[in-house]
């Protein structure tokens, strides 16, 4: 599941962000534009990964973009890393990818601008064009400024790049301030961006700024499956349902989780003290696959295949998933005495 790659190259993007360039294997690290790679390491004696979104334009070498999070464990650590150093990382992964899309609209905030580095470049060089809304605090904050100014010098007449800023006052009113749904509304009847003829829409950021454009872009008449969107929280930060009377009650009884992974079938309790089945998993010592853990990425997607269970949130797996039996094993709370999970369902 993990290798471990030696850094190339650690880049200061901004006060407070690096990009961190990887040398990797001949094989398994073929990656699609807007993938993220999840980096694991042992930091202050705790077992810790996060995922990263690939930030590489087309035919550089692999680099993901990692901003420094406020009490931020795993954030910080990748301030103090450099050029020879070795860490654990996971094979590319991520659904929030481009489909062939002629016309693009991008909207990021702070660090989300990571996998639109990439997805940019890929569709520019394709023959693509592209609408990119970024907000910041200022121009000091910007990360990956250097590429962005390159595509923009380079596919003049097919790349658009309209910066917003919340703390450093720019000459025209629509440009300061926070993203929002109005705010993208109104650059769309100035002109400045066209969503109703944008074939693809993708927003990553915080999720209120999704939430609210996703909102307005609706309202508008935009078809749903042309939004895509990547949200991303610090710890802690993710809304979770609170537990059901079905879950609580299976819990109390001790619900028996089985999984399969791998082809091997290793069984564990879930009780009143664990919040998920990852939780009760970790408590046990049997490592499953995840990354974020909150509901976005994938990595811990399997199949219900006997029993029932509910997730606290879900911000990845599609209806078509849902309807087929698929959870997300971080957010699975057992509602049944027994519960097996098929990790190697496809």
């Amino acid at each position: 599941m993990f290798h471990e790659l030696t850094i190339r190259a650690v880049r200061q993007e901004t006060p407070d962000a690096v990009s961190i360039t990887f040398d990797t294997p001949d094989a398994g690290f073929d990656w699609q534009p807007g993938q993220y790679l999840t980096l694991r390491a042992d930091v202050q004696g705790e077992d810790v990964r996060r995922s990263y979104s690939i930030a590489s334009l087309p035919g550089q070498p692999l680099t993901v973009g990692v901003k420094k999070v406020d009490g931020g464990l795993f954030s910080t650590f990748c301030q103090g890393l450099k050029s020879g150093d070795r860490i654990q990382v996971m094979p590319p992964e991520g659904r929030f990818v481009t489909h062939g899309e002629t016309d693009i609209v991008l909207i990021a905030a702070g660090s989300g601008i990571t996998p639109m580095v990439s997805i940019a470049g890929e569709a520019l060089s394709r023959g693509a064009r592209v609408t990119l809304i970024y907000g910041n605090r200022n121009f000091g904050s910007i990360m990956f400024r250097d590429q962005l100014e390159a595509l923009k010098d380079r596919y003049v007449d097919r790349f658009t790049l309209v910066h917003i800023l919340s703390r450093e006052p720019q000459d025209v009113d629509l440009l300061n301030g926070r993203i929002t749904g109005e705010k993208v509304a109104a650059l769309g009847r100035a002109g400045a961006v066209d969503l109703t003829g944008a074939d693809g829409i993708f927003l990553c950021g915080p999720g209120d700024m999704i939430d609210d454009v996703t909102a307005t872009l609706e309202g508008q008449g935009i078809a749903r499956d042309r939004i895509h969107f990547e949200r991303f929280y610090q710890d802690g930060e993710a809304p979770r349902a609170p537990k059901s009377a079905a879950a609580e009650a299976a819990a109390e009884a001790g619900a028996m989780v089985e999984v399969i992974l791998d082809g091997a079938r290793r069984q564990f309790t879930v009780t009143a003290e664990d919040d998920t089945v990852l939780d009760a998993a970790a408590r046990q010592g049997l490592e499953l696959p995840y990354s974020c853990k909150g509901g976005m990425c994938c990595t811990c997607r399997c199949k219900v295949s006997e029993g029932s269970a509910e997730m606290a949130v879900n911000y990845s797996l599609e209806p078509w998933e849902l309807e087929a039996g698929f959870t997300l094993a971080c957010q699975t709370r057992p509602t049944s005495e027994k519960l097996v999970l098929d990790f190697d369902a496809a």
